[in-house]
């Protein structure tokens, strides 16, 4: 999960905000390189192991993704145009 010690993120936010200000606009292909990038970094992905832990990190951010920001807009949505079920 994304929730760090708020020391963590004093150490990590600067450089962050940083890198995040050379990226402009919604370009998938950069995002996507550079969680690309940091995942292969900091995981070994050499092994059964690293490509496991590397595939549950990417899972585990996708789900809280959606459980933050897709569920509450599609909960809007389906309020809005009316229920599916």
């Amino acid at each position: 999960m994304p929730y760090i010690k708020p020391d963590h993120r004093e150490e990590i936010d600067p450089q962050l905000n940083e890198l995040l200000g050379v990226v402009h606009g919604e370009d998938p292909g950069l995002v996507n390189y550079l969680i690309t990038k940091i995942v292969d970094y900091c995981i070994d992905t050499s092994n059964y192991r690293g490509v496991n832990t590397a595939i549950g990190i990417l899972e585990c951010a996708k789900l809280e993704f959606y459980r933050r920001i897709a569920a509450p807009y599609e909960d809007v949505k389906m309020f809005e145009n009316g229920d599916v079920y």
